[in-house]
């Protein structure tokens, strides 16, 4: 019996490190594909010269929950403001309801009304939020998750803040950054995801 259970707990360890493995792995390939849309992006503020610039949280999977969706019927489009001065227009689309850390947390989901209206982009949702690590270790402009609807299944959508990415406008001036609503400006510090661009912040003409 004793040699059983030392089987089993051994067999438990090597499941927990090849899951813990695998989630690190596919967070190494998500970034790796993200830095290479730099590149490839004709309108990306970055060149692959500036790539070697970009920091990131290691890996926690902590991060990635299961969040409750709700969604928002008869809502009125807004005008969601960008630092450049203009705004865009946007929806609100649901509220997520999760727990991070052990703390009841709620973000706001919202749909781009002129994205939404091209097929390609008619199931795109955008998650923009704040939080304590602003300004500090993370871009003091907030940071951004993309999401869309066919992510959500039965009612829940898998969240994953090490997925959380900076707008342009960390890196450059010159571009239409929309800024996060304050109902989406979280009183906890999410320390997962893209940190501070450490190179010299670009002008663009």
């Amino acid at each position: 019996m004793k040699v059983k259970l030392i089987l089993l707990g051994s067999l438990l360890v090597l499941k927990l490190g090849a899951s813990a493995q695998s989630f690190n792995e596919q967070i190494v390939a998500h970034r790796e594909k993200y830095k290479a849309d730099f590149v490839t992006n004709e309108h990306s503020p970055l060149k692959e010269g500036d790539l070697k610039h970009l920091r990131f949280y290691e890996a926690d999977s902590t991060y990635k929950v299961t969040a409750k969706v709700t969604l928002l019927e008869g809502e009125k489009a807004f005008k969601m403001p960008t630092y450049a001065g203009t705004t865009a227009e946007y929806i609100r689309y649901a509220k997520l309801d999760f727990n991070l850390n052990g703390k009841p947390t709620q973000l706001t989901l919202y749909k781009n009304v002129a994205l939404s209206a091209n097929p390609a982009y008619r199931d795109y949702l955008f998650l923009p939020f704040t939080d304590q690590t602003n300004n500090k270790e993370t871009y003091g402009g907030g940071r951004y998750i993309d999401l869309k609807s066919g992510n959500i299944t039965n009612g829940s959508i898998e969240l994953d803040f090490n997925k959380a990415y900076n707008p342009y406008c960390a890196y450059s001036d010159g571009y239409r950054c929309p800024i996060p609503p304050e109902e989406n400006d979280l009183a906890l510090a999410i320390k997962a995801g893209e940190q501070k661009y450490m190179g010299e912040k670009k002008h663009r003409n």
